[in-house]
C-alpha cells in the first residue's frame, strides 16, 4: 500500500502543533504580545532583521551603519527577559525542523551521496 506523503505531513504539523517546544514558543510569544512594551520593542527587532535578510538575499550591500544598528538592537532584546526567553524558545523551535528536515531529506542525500561515491 502506498503511502500518501501528505498526509504524514499533516501528521507532522499536528504533531509539531502539540510538541512542548511550540507550546512554549505560542506562551513566550503570547507574553511578550501582552506587553506593549516588548511587542514594540520586538517588532522593531524583527523589521531590522526581516530589512537586512531582504538586503542580502538581493545582494545589495549592508552598510556599516545598519550593521551598528542591528547590533545595538541585539543586545537591546537581550537584556529584556521575556523576548529573550521568546527567543530562546524559537532557537529551541528552529533546532526541531532542522533536525525534522534532516530526516526528510535522508532519502535524497543518500540518493545523491551513492552518486557521488561511484
Amino acid at each position: 500500500m502506498a503511502v500518501n506523503m501528505y498526509d504524514v505531513a499533516y501528521e507532522v504539523e499536528k504533531a509539531i502543533r502539540e510538541s512542548a517546544e511550540f507550546k512554549n514558543l505560542r506562551n513566550m510569544y503570547d507574553e511578550v504580545n501582552a506587553d506593549e512594551s516588548a511587542k514594540t520593542m520586538f517588532e522593531n527587532f524583527r523589521n531590522i532583521q526581516l530589512n537586512l535578510q531582504q538586503k542580502q538575499m538581493m545582494g545589495e550591500d549592508i552598510s556599516q551603519e545598519e550593521v551598528e544598528q542591528a547590533q545595538k538592537m541585539v543586545a537591546l532584546v537581550q537584556q529584556h527577559a521575556t523576548i529573550s526567553k521568546l527567543m530562546e524558545a524559537e532557537q529551541r523551535m528552529s533546532m526541531t525542523i532542522t533536525e525534522l528536515n534532516k530526516i526528510i531529506m535522508a532519502p535524497l542525500e543518500e540518493l545523491y551521496g551513492s552518486l557521488e561515491n561511484k
